[in-house]
């Protein structure tokens, strides 16, 4: 898995490529735990490259929501394949992520 973040004009944008399981999603999180801070209020992650999610991705991913919200800020999930995007949508989270 690898994490490419990137900050233009007050947005922060995050590009995904890889897998994210058991044995990597603890890095992601790490990855992506500065963007749980104030300063990350809207933030536009490309899925193009992601090829997986386990649930502990999903659980990730539902942590990051909820700082976001919590800020009043904005997340949005972009260029899913298809598979990974059955995934959130089997589990629900296409109805708590915004998934463009």
């Amino acid at each position: 898995m690898e994490v490419i973040i990137d900050h233009q004009e007050g947005k922060t944008l995050v590009a995904l490529k890889g897998r994210i399981d058991t044995s990597n999603a603890d890095q992601f999180q790490h990855d992506i735990e500065p963007l749980m801070e104030g300063k990350h209020l809207d933030i536009d992650i490309d899925c193009a490259d992601m090829s997986y999610t386990s649930s502990q991705g999903l659980r990730i991913f539902l942590l990051l929501q909820k700082s976001v919200n919590a800020r009043g800020g904005k997340m949005v999930l972009r260029n899913m394949n298809p598979q990974v995007k059955e995934v959130f949508d089997i589990t629900g989270f296409s109805n708590i992520i915004t998934i463009l």
